[in-house]
């Protein structure tokens, strides 16, 4: 399949899988709790998610039988395949149940284990977030532009956004998210996905977060590097198996930020 097609099955799976969610969105639906007896406090799936991910699963194993695919609602199968599709049907489901459109459809593909390509959907909103690391764009009702980051070199300058500080485990790693936090000039919380979007679009500056899984951070890889960022762990390596993640539109403004997290 040559790019173009792949582009487009990718717009397909965002197409089948946004007619699949929209009919939930601030509707009465049917919510799971996946934390129930793990002391992980609250961790919400809703049918839209499951109906979702089942959509698109199923036009990957038709249109490509030898590719894998990892998603966050129904696990993992031949993760050892040259090419790997990462999805999460909705990521931001606390935004979703509380009718806040902060949330997404994130469909990533990795080739071997490098983020190659990426998709954020904002179904509601009509907005289309893509890049394959080398460009980035957003395509709405209005048209489509290209992403760039914003050149902010200083952290005194910048916005950053996590989604919630209780995500950092107390101690040490909470205690050097606070010292970032108290280096910038303004924090965002509860934007998920929709953050790291932004931090493309050249809105906010730096995005740190901790306890990710490869399908919350793989589709937007693509497209924060493709707007001229970086995002990596927190130790400088890929940022693709998740965990601790740090997203910045500058790579001055990331350096920083990697010097405060490994003091």
């Amino acid at each position: 399949m040559s790019v173009v097609d792949l582009a487009r099955f990718m717009e397909d799976l965002a197409t089948q899988s946004g007619a699949a969610i929209l009919p939930f969105f601030r509707a009465h639906f049917g919510m799971d709790d996946k934390a129930i007896g793990s002391g992980r406090g609250f961790d919400p799936v809703t049918e839209a998610d499951r109906a979702a991910e089942v959509a698109m699963r199923r036009m990957i194993r038709a249109t490509f039988p030898t590719h894998g695919i990892l998603g966050e609602e129904f696990g993992s199968e031949q993760t050892d395949a040259e090419c790997v599709w990462v999805l999460d049907p909705i990521d931001g489901t606390r935004a979703f149940i509380s009718g806040l459109p902060t949330w997404g459809t994130l469909i990533g593909l990795t080739r071997n284990g490098a983020a190659v390509r990426g998709l954020m959907h904002q179904p509601y909103l009509g907005e289309r977030f893509l890049g394959d690391g080398g460009s980035a764009t957003i395509r709405t009702a209005k048209g489509e532009r290209k992403l760039r980051t914003r050149r902010t070199e200083k952290l005194a300058d910048a916005i950053l956004a996590t989604t919630d500080p209780r995500l950092f485990a107390e101690g040490e790693e909470r205690e050097r998210f606070l010292q970032v936090e108290a280096a910038v000039k303004m924090s965002r919380y509860g934007a998920d996905c929709y953050a790291y979007c932004m931090l493309a679009a050249g809105q906010i500056d730096l995005v740190v977060e901790a306890g990710l899984q490869p399908y919350d951070i793989v589709a937007l890889i693509p497209i924060v590097e493709g707007a001229g960022g970086v995002v990596t762990a927190w130790d400088g390596g890929p940022a693709t198996g998740g965990g601790r993640i740090v997203a910045a539109g500058d790579r001055r403004l990331h350096e920083q930020a990697l010097a405060m997290l490994n003091p």
